[in-house]
């Protein structure tokens, strides 16, 4: 099976950040809708798979089946194309330290894409989660599941608990995102998204982009105990503690390693 070396990787990461960088704003906003949208499917999905399993009973493979179940957005991103906050975390990075990009681009397509993820995955959350009826009402398997999973983000942790699970979060995904490059067909790409997916989501990590979703989809589906301030504060934190996972454990890092001191192509 062919496939890129590690340094083949980071030249290979370098193009990818600098064209997402230079992608005209419409197809910033509209491949981040689908990026947004489809990280929530995988977390509406998730939700629904793992309703009803008792933790007493089923312990991490609740977890664990939450993991591997949600790994279909980051499939549905890397294999279909769209433009996920997250993943250009690293990659645009290191097309900056590669001199690739300009440090404005930079700032300009995380905010771009930010609000075009938030805009998918509303849409997916409010339309096609609860006003379709898939959470279902008060007391119901799926509802009492985003409960646990939406308290537990929005109440339970505090600030630093989100920014330290967040960097964990976001080096596992860039990891997969950055592995998936390596791969040359479409199920050694799946392989390698699968694997670092369900290890953050197994672990708890808390991801901005899917956070987008699961707190959104709680608030409008009546659970109680927080409200929109603690979704904010959540993002806010998770958005820093993405920043760092992405950014310095994997754009900066591979690019110490195998670009540093390289002329841009």
């Amino acid at each position: 099976m062919a496939f890129k070396t590690p340094d083949q990787i980071a030249v290979a990461a370098a193009a990818a950040g600098e064209k997402k960088a230079h992608l005209p704003v419409s197809k910033m906003v509209v491949g981040g809708f689908l990026a947004g949208a489809y990280i929530a499917f995988a977390g509406l999905l998730a939700v629904d798979v793992t309703a009803g399993l008792d933790p007493a009973i089923w312990g991490g493979v609740t977890t664990l089946l939450t993991g591997a179940v949600f790994s279909l957005g980051l499939v549905l991103v890397i294999i279909a194309g769209s433009e996920l906050l997250t993943g250009n975390m690293a990659l645009v990075p290191i097309a900056l330290l590669h001199q690739r990009v300009r440090f404005g681009q930079l700032v300009a397509n995380w905010a771009v894409v930010l609000v075009a993820n938030l805009l998918g995955a509303l849409f997916v959350a409010y339309v096609l989660a609860v006003q379709t009826g898939v959470i279902g009402e008060e007391g119901s398997a799926t509802f009492t599941r985003l409960a646990a999973i939406a308290t537990g983000k929005a109440v339970t942790e505090d600030e630093l608990t989100i920014f330290l699970r967040a960097i964990g979060c976001n080096w596992l995904v860039c990891l997969g995102v950055w592995m998936a490059m390596a791969a040359e067909d479409v199920a050694g790409k799946v392989l390698a998204i699968f694997f670092p997916i369900t290890a953050f989501v197994a672990l708890g990590f808390d991801h901005v982009v899917a956070n987008m979703f699961f707190l959104p989809a709680a608030y409008w589906a009546g659970v109680p105990g927080f409200g929109w301030g603690d979704i904010l504060n959540n993002w806010l934190f998770a958005f820093c503690g993405n920043v760092i996972g992405g950014g310095v454990f994997v754009g900066l890092a591979y690019w110490f390693l195998y670009l540093r001191g390289r002329a841009a192509d």
